[in-house]
């Protein structure tokens, strides 16, 4: 599944981002919590017969035969599930899972013949016993039949109704599914842990208006009495329940056939059919890539990508129906921007990645939920690169390792595996650690071991465990061969520091004539030097000096190494590329000789290289390690750069140094900060054309340096963006913008109140995602306090603005200086409804915690949030992880403006002094 982070350029722009674990065993803990509960009671008041969240390993599903007939009037649904199990150990009760499911028959097919089951309910673990009165004898196989019904969910996930409008204003209802990690259960009764694989026959009953989809092809149709279709599919492979899909929609399609065979269709609604012929090219594309890269055949005849109207995450991997976000799969060449190009490709890459790395191969449990997501997000840019080269992937990887590294630098991470037990941290674990970590450590061990060899690795992993379920220490057994320097490098010892402890080293280098002294510590943004303790890294350190652009090697495995170089060198980089997941701090002279290069020759180092040290000396700021001087000195190349990942870092370290400042009363010195800014990039701001030319880079760099320049009142883009948003708006609104630059366009219109309305206005209209994208992030940039208000309260009505986009909404609200507040007391008010509507623990809620509040630098401030979040029960959130990174971003917050904020304030007048003598200079010549 694909977690939806907010528009990068937006956040960009307008905000800030500022001891080793057991193993778990590989099925259910009996020392888990639920066991020290007191019995547990059934809804009837009877004893229910077990007592733990995880099910019992008595019997096993073999097979699924499941009839659903969804009534898209009523909005409710029925069903009849028919499941044929294998049974382990002696037993007369069946466990099994069910969520807000009214049963209403429940039998026993055993080979005697049909008896009824008695049903007992306990919701709190969404949990059924089926009591018989047969025994049911280990080594047999027995059958249970139970009938069912439900409404269709008002939230984004079980079987849940979708609604769309029509361009004649027709609203359309259809109903779909999004079962990961723990809804399969609200939609029939199943065994709902992803180590239950079973095989599935479904049959869905329609009316003649609609289509049916499921996993696997339609094999034929029946008609029923009173008009009613019942459509047959075809057997699945084995496979978990979170996998299951089925939608009935309206939908209409377009196919193509890959090279190996499989029939591949984008399913959307009949008014934005003409969107999907992108993601089909690319999806074709893909798939054939897998294939082939894989050495292992996709094994479904076909693979459905539909476009879902109400869509929570950003896309879901069910195999052979991958379901997406409209925003996340519609192209239209007229309207989408580059970035769109670029997200579509790889939310699809990730998703047809997740046909082999977690369908066909697939986690115990959710504790390794990274073996799925990681090695999807990591697949994402291998692909993407090889088949869509035009798309230049590997300037936006780093930004992924920057990201998880904001999260993973907090003592409220948590290791990539980790354990996990009720369905609220189970959806805890869906964030930026599981996927961004998870990815660029993969990233970090393929170029350690080299890409021929951990391609080998994975495919003998996936061959291997075809069908079954697998941990962390598989992956590593696959991955260890005898091609490391003659001897077998031990691949589980090196990456089980990686994964089962939080956290990353910061690896500090001191170079002493050809002597390079190392040491390793845990890079934490705490006051805390008590949690730095014990943690010990293998790290594949990679380094190139002034003398060999060669790329050396070596594994760091104690506290403390010591390396000789060939000659003494001007300066040495670590962590080449940036392809490790740590952090490099230079000792001595190092700083100053990277700067005084950067100064001079730039271009001496790789744009990657560049990027890494910007970002590691401004974080290193924060933990007292490096001055904040000696990082603002480095940030004065970047008048002189050019390549977007460089640029968009130093925007990604300055920016949040004045959003902090804008939650204070410090209106000068906010000021003069933005204007170093602006000043800092003019030169290449001013030379962006406001047009849609150049490459996938360049284009998605000027989206936001037109954007910045806009934001902050930089004369010449408010101009021409206030020109051109005069003219679309004449045309109303049928003039063409060059597609990168209309959300400057758009921004600088959102300013004033008939400019908002306007644009509001186009929003409601429109039948283009990729233009909703972008007019709704320019609403919520506005200064108008009002129009803010309205935006937000828009979104949770989700009749114009579907409420799927409100977590992006209250984020980009909160990042408004003008809005910071009115997003935190929306947070606050709704937030019951909130967490009905998005699920306790999912991406969405915590997203709108850290994302509402983690700017904040006050006492004041802190104190109203840990007062509202501390007030709420555990049922209602009290106990989620994003509350304590919240409160940890917000003294890191508080600490850094305390400490620094004298240095930035002298170091800022310094420039601002040198500027103006240069200025006097320039005028006496």
């Amino acid at each position: 599944m694909t977690t939806l982070t907010v528009t990068i350029l937006v956040l960009l722009l307008v905000s800030f981002a500022p001891s080793l674990a057991a193993q778990l065993p590989g099925n259910h803990d009996t020392n888990d919590k639920s066991s020290s509960l007191l019995p547990p009671v059934a809804t009837n008041g009877q004893p229910f017969p077990w007592v733990h969240m995880r099910l019992p390993e008595t019997v096993s599903p073999i097979h699924y035969d499941l009839l659903v007939h969804p009534n898209l009037t009523s909005l409710d649904f029925t069903g009849a599930v028919q499941i044929q199990l294998q049974v382990f150990e002696d037993t007369s009760t069946i466990i099994l899972h069910s969520k807000e499911l009214q049963i209403a028959k429940a039998e026993l097919l055993a080979p005697e013949g049909p008896g009824p089951l008695q049903v007992l309910e306990y919701p709190a673990f969404h949990q059924l016993a089926l009591m018989s009165d047969v025994l049911l004898v280990r080594g047999g196989m027995y059958k249970v039949r139970l009938e069912f019904s439900a409404n269709l969910s008002d939230s984004f996930h079980g079987f849940y109704k979708s609604s769309y409008r029509t361009t004649t204003g027709e609203v359309r209802f259809m109903a779909s599914t999004q079962f990961e990690a723990t809804s399969a259960r609200a939609a029939f009764p199943c065994f709902d842990e992803p180590a239950f694989k079973a095989n599935f026959t479904i049959q869905i009953r329609r009316e003649s208006r609609h289509i049916a989809l499921s996993n696997m092809p339609k094999v034929k149709t029946v008609e029923l009495p009173g008009g009613v279709l019942e459509d047959h599919f075809d057997t699945s492979v084995r496979m978990s329940t979170y996998l299951v899909a089925f939608i009935v929609s309206d939908f209409q399609s377009v196919s193509k056939t890959t090279s190996h065979g499989v029939k591949i269709s984008v399913y959307a609604v009949p008014d934005k059919i003409n969107q999907t012929d992108f993601a089909l090219n690319a999806a074709v594309r893909l798939l054939d890539f897998y294939d082939d890269y894989f050495d292992i055949p996709y094994p479904l005849p076909k693979q459905d990508l539909a476009a879902i109207p109400d869509f929570q995450s950003g896309a879901m991997e069910n195999w052979g129906l991958t379901t997406y976000r409209e925003a996340g799969l519609l192209f239209d060449p007229n309207k989408s921007s580059a970035s769109d190009k670029l997200g579509i490709t790889m939310v699809i890459a990730h998703e047809l990645a997740h046909q082999w790395f977690g369908n066909l191969v697939t986690m115990q449990w959710w504790n390794d939920l990274w073996l799925n997501e990681g090695f999807a997000k990591f697949m994402e840019f291998v692909s993407v690169n090889i088949t869509n080269p035009e798309l230049q992937v590997n300037d936006f990887f780093l930004g992924k390792c920057f990201e998880a590294m904001e999260v993973d630098s907090l003592s409220s991470s948590h290791p990539v595996s980790s354990q996990v037990d009720t369905p609220t941290q189970i959806q805890e674990m869906f964030d930026d650690v599981s996927y961004d970590k998870g990815a660029c450590i993969l990233n970090m061990l393929r170029d350690f071991l080299t890409p021929e060899a951990f391609k080998i690795g994975i495919v003998r992993y996936l061959r291997r465990y075809s069908y079954q379920n697998t941990v962390n220490s598989h992956l590593w057994e696959s991955l260890t061969n005898k091609w490391y320097s003659g001897d077998q490098l031990d691949v589980r010892a090196i990456m089980d520091t990686w994964t089962l402890q939080e956290g990353f080293p910061l690896v500090t280098v001191e170079v002493r004539g050809r002597q390079v002294r190392l040491s390793q510590e845990r890079y934490l943004k705490t006051d805390d030097p008590s949690q730095t303790h014990g943690f010990l890294w293998q790290v594949p350190l990679t380094y190139i000096t002034s003398s060999s652009n060669t790329v050396h090697r070596f594994l760091l495995k104690t506290r403390t190494d010591v390396l000789y170089l060939p000659e003494e060198v001007e300066w040495v980089k670590f962590n080449v590329d940036m392809s490790g997941y740590y952090m490099v701090h230079y000792e001595g002279e190092g700083w100053r000789s990277l700067t005084s290069l950067l100064l001079t020759n730039h271009r001496a180092l790789s744009s990657n290289d560049r990027a890494s040290l910007i970002n590691n000396a401004f974080q290193l700021v924060s933990v007292g390690k490096v001055g904040l001087d000696t990082a603002l000195d480095l940030s004065l190349y970047l008048s002189k750069e050019t390549d977007i990942m460089p640029v968009t870092q130093g925007l990604g370290e300055l920016v949040p140094l004045y959003k902090l400042m804008e939650k204070r009363d410090m209106e000068g010195l906010e000021n003069q900060m933005k204007d170093y800014i602006v000043e800092l990039f003019r030169g290449l701001i001013d030379r962006q054309t406001w047009s849609d030319e150049g490459s996938v880079s360049q284009r998605v760099l000027r989206s936001y340096l037109l954007l910045f320049g806009s934001v902050r009142n930089h004369p010449p883009c408010v101009a021409t963006a206030t020109h051109l948003f005069n003219k679309w708006r004449a045309s109303d609104g049928n003039m063409s913008l060059p597609s990168d630059v209309s959300l400057a366009v758009f921004a600088i219109g959102a300013r004033d109140p008939e400019g908002w309305d306007f644009l509001f206005e186009k929003y409601r209209h429109s039948q283009h995602t990729s233009v909703k994208s972008r007019i709704k992030s320019a609403l919520s940039i506005s200064p108008l306090q009002h129009k803010l208000k309205r935006l937000m309260e828009q979104s949770l009505a989700g009749e114009v603005m579907k409420t799927q986009d409100l977590p992006h909404v209250v984020i980009s609200v909160s990042r408004n200086p003008k809005g910071y507040k009115l997003a935190w007391d929306f947070l606050r008010h709704n937030w019951h409804t909130l967490v009905k509507k998005f699920d306790l623990g999912s991406h969405s809620i915590s997203g709108m915690v850290t994302g509402v509040t983690n700017q904040y630098s006050t006492r004041e401030m802190m104190d109203e949030v840990r007062g509202f979040f501390d007030s709420l029960s555990e049922e209602t959130g009290s106990g989620l992880r994003c509350i304590q990174q919240t409160y940890e971003s917000i003294e890191e917050n508080i600490r850094w403006m305390d400490q620094h904020l004298p240095q930035l304030k002298a170091w800022l007048d310094r420039q601002a002094q040198g500027a103006r003598t240069e200025t006097r200079g320039h005028e006496d010549l």
